[in-house]
């Protein structure tokens, strides 16, 4: 098998070598099998605690280098997963009500729903949308053939959760065997392994916790994610990336939910570097659990008729603008995530440069598969991007934020493949020159070399900012 050597950039990015973008030997099925595993709060950087996950999704897949999400908050980002829409336009602007959470989102219209309808066995394994169970903890939504979902307010802890299992509430407690990670691979191979020889295609969406903070709250305040026992001390070591904007001295250039923010305290810096390290070794369950679907899918003969997808739903903050930990803010810690797509046409062991985001995932899927989509979807689909590195590389995303709290103000933001440009709600305006400022720590949006950019972003923001379909992209 052919091994890239992955550069850890002192940004905590991970680089991977120009690599020729020849199409995988295998021909694509016409019907393939979709996998797609989302993490939950990763960053790119953490993608340094996957090696398997490297080898085997990235060396014989696509990596997308710029990714992106365009609400960095778990429950707009898996809405717009399952919609291809912005948030504005799939309504869940937020993780919990009146303005978002679970039932918020129209069940009915989502992309397991037209997989459904296009013949495929759909099977949902791990973390849903934040308040699923609230209302119903055996709900199961349409379009799932095989649901087994963890249930909330247990959601968020790696042992002592609750999981509906088609329709019944099974409990797990404080086993070894309980550990939820390692509960959602069983499951999730399992149901590769029952489809061995079946005619009818497949789609499995796998959403492990980790990692997460454990027993968070919607501030997003919580403890350390536990690792397996088979990992705990993995990381006892690990130091935190070395980043100008870790602590950062001045914020004088910042907006003034962030100008406001302390110096973070010795005693601050040393959580923070707990959770990095409790974070790192939470993914190799993780890593454990895409070796174990992989493996699965080439021991019953499915795995080159299979497209696999690997993403998280946000990344996070840690310490970055002397925010302690959390997303949503539009930092590229937040919005930036790890994509790597394997089989399909997607060229292997391969780099994708364009700006993408992941109001592009349904798309793909939906081209992929033959699907007929019932909403109008805002991104597009990425094989053609994988192929032709010329396309797309002009493109403006959107960024979005709703106000939380005082220090989640509401914004808009385009990101684009060298700049971000936000307008905050109170007036405030931040912007990046990214090649040459690519820890964001000095926004210029008044610079007198940078007014012709700020003037066409604004313009690029202004379209995207109630856009819709073909007018997003």
């Amino acid at each position: 098998m052919k091994v890239l050597q992955w550069t850890v950039l002192a940004s905590g990015l991970l680089l991977l070598p120009a690599v020729s973008r020849q199409p995988s030997s295998a021909a694509a099925p016409p019907r393939p099998n979709v996998v797609v595993i989302m993490t939950d709060d990763q960053t790119v950087a953490d993608l340094r605690a996957l090696p398997k996950t490297r080898a085997l999704l990235a060396d014989h897949g696509t990596t997308f280098a710029n990714s992106f999400v365009a609400y960095a908050l778990c429950c707009p980002s898996r809405a717009t997963y399952l919609t291809g829409q912005y948030a504005h336009n799939h309504g869940v602007m937020g993780n919990k009500p009146p303005n978002g959470g679970y039932a918020r989102l129209d069940h009915a219209n989502t992309l397991p729903v037209w997989l459904q309808a296009a013949g495929y066995d759909t099977a949902h394994v791990g973390k849903y949308m934040n308040g699923y169970g609230l209302r119903s903890p055996t709900e199961v939504p349409p379009g799932w053939s095989r649901w087994f979902a963890l249930v909330d307010p247990a959601t968020y802890q790696m042992y002592g959760y609750s999981v509906n299992d088609d329709g019944v509430l099974v409990d797990y407690g404080d086993r070894a065997a309980d550990y939820q990670t390692d509960v959602l691979a069983r499951e999730a191979e399992r149901f590769v392994r029952a489809r061995e020889g079946l005619p009818q295609p497949f789609f499995l969406s796998v959403a492990p916790l980790a990692p997460h903070l454990e027993r968070s709250d919607e501030a997003g305040k919580g403890t350390p994610p536990r690792p397996a026992p088979r990992h705990a001390g993995r990381f006892a070591a690990e130091p935190l990336p070395a980043k100008p904007s870790f602590n950062e001295a001045d914020l004088g250039d910042k907006p003034p939910n962030v100008r406001k923010l302390p110096p973070l305290s010795s005693a601050r810096v040393a959580a923070i570097t707990a959770t990095h390290r409790a974070r790192l070794a939470s993914l190799l369950a993780v890593d454990d659990l895409v070796e174990r679907l992989v493996d699965a899918l080439a021991e019953t003969g499915q795995l080159d008729d299979t497209v696999i997808v690997f993403t998280s739903d946000n990344g996070f903050l840690l310490g970055e603008h002397r925010v302690p930990d959390g997303k949503y803010l539009p930092y590229e810690e937040s919005i930036r995530v790890p994509l790597i797509i394997r089989g399909g046409r997607f060229p292997a062991g391969a780099t994708a440069a364009q700006p993408v985001s992941n109001i592009d995932l349904a798309p793909t899927i939906v081209a992929l598969t033959g699907a007929v989509p019932r909403r109008t979807m805002d991104g597009q689909s990425l094989l053609p991007l994988a192929l032709d590195p010329k396309k797309g590389t002009d493109r403006a995303l959107l960024v979005e934020g709703v106000k939380v709290n005082s220090g989640r103000p509401t914004f808009q933001a385009v990101r684009d493949a060298r700049w971000l440009y936000v307008e905050y709600a109170g007036g405030a305006r931040e912007m990046y020159d990214l090649q040459t400022d690519p820890y964001q720590v000095r926004s210029q949006p008044d610079a007198a070399a940078f007014l012709k950019a700020r003037a066409n972003l604004a313009r690029r923001l202004a379209r995207l900012r109630k856009c819709a379909g073909a007018g997003c992209r």
